[in-house]
């Protein structure tokens, strides 16, 4: 099968390389995936994951991508829950070949069902962003109507599904990022921004949740802002500086079938819609990991048309 494949992790994307891989066999409560569409987060590339196995062996090539949407060919002895020729997504684990390839063998437990009135390319935007915003809202941040969040990176794929979330549940959001991000985070239902490149944190009021995505001094600052009892969640890493009288939360993100069940049916109505900026196929998936200028939104790989 066609993969894209990395070697070496200092050459991060553009060590990218387009290869023949053995097609991956289902084992025990796996499905072979047929992959019709992968999302791809270069930060993975960072990841101790993506070189070495679980038990820390050196497992290059490896093919990256973790989010997918395709149909399931072949079912692994003693797999439930899914059947073959089904339309599937999900988020598949990180210490195992990924997504940018024309299969992939995934834990079925990975994968939920993809309606027919889905299309592969918004089911491959979902899984990181949509469940990175349910389980830091809801499992950590314990949000409630009426609460105030404030939201890093608002107009980004994980603050946008972030956001409008938040809103749905009832919140007040505040939404930050570069001046050019300012329309967009209030379009995805921000209620304010705040400019980081030019408004001051500090000059800002309480906040019950802050989520945070970018880290460092942004994310040290934001410790501040979180009224008593309130709730610090980042995915950038160990915080360095804790509320006074609050909570402060970091967590990396796992697959849950019913979560991504909850975000798909937003999706289907109306009420949850995915940031994608630039669709590539595979056979262009290097260069546009690559690009030449600055992308909005997610970019996704069309594996089959």
């Amino acid at each position: 099968m066609k993969a894209i494949v990395v070697t070496e992790q200092a050459a991060g994307t553009a060590g990218m390389t387009l290869a023949e891989r053995p097609e991956p066999e289902a084992a025990g409560n796996d499905v072979l995936v047929e992959v019709h569409a992968s999302g791809f987060t270069p930060g993975e590339l960072t990841w101790p994951s993506s070189w070495s196995d679980r038990l820390g062996r050196n497992r290059t090539p490896s093919i990256p991508g973790h989010e997918l949407a395709g149909v399931v060919r072949a079912l692994g002895y003693g797999t439930t829950g899914l059947s073959v020729g089904q339309r599937v997504f999900g988020l598949t684990d990180w210490t195992r070949d990924g997504t940018l390839a024309e299969y992939a063998a995934v834990e079925a437990r990975n994968l939920a069902p993809l309606p027919g009135d889905v299309d592969f390319t918004v089911g491959a935007s979902l899984p990181i962003s949509g469940l990175t915003a349910w389980q830091g809202l809801f499992e950590h941040g314990r949000l409630r109507a009426g609460q105030s969040v404030l939201v890093h990176g608002a107009a980004g794929g994980v603050g946008s599904m972030v956001t409008q979330l938040a809103r749905e549940a009832g919140a007040y959001i505040i939404g930050t990022g570069r001046t050019a991000d300012r329309q967009t985070a209030l379009d995805f239902g921000a209620q304010e921004f705040l400019d980081l490149q030019i408004d001051s944190l500090e000059d800002m009021g309480g906040v019950d949740l802050v989520f945070d995505v970018i880290g460092g001094d942004v994310q040290k600052r934001s410790a501040g802002l979180v009224r008593a009892g309130g709730t610090l969640v980042t995915i950038a890493g160990p915080p360095e500086a804790r509320p006074a009288d609050g909570l402060a939360i970091d967590f990396v993100v796992e697959s849950d079938r019913a979560q991504l069940g909850e975000v798909v049916r937003r999706v289907r109505d109306g009420r949850l819609r995915t940031d994608i900026g630039n669709v590539a196929t595979l056979d262009d998936a290097v260069g546009a990991f690559n690009p030449t200028e600055r992308v909005k939104g997610k970019t996704i790989i069309r594996v089959r048309p």
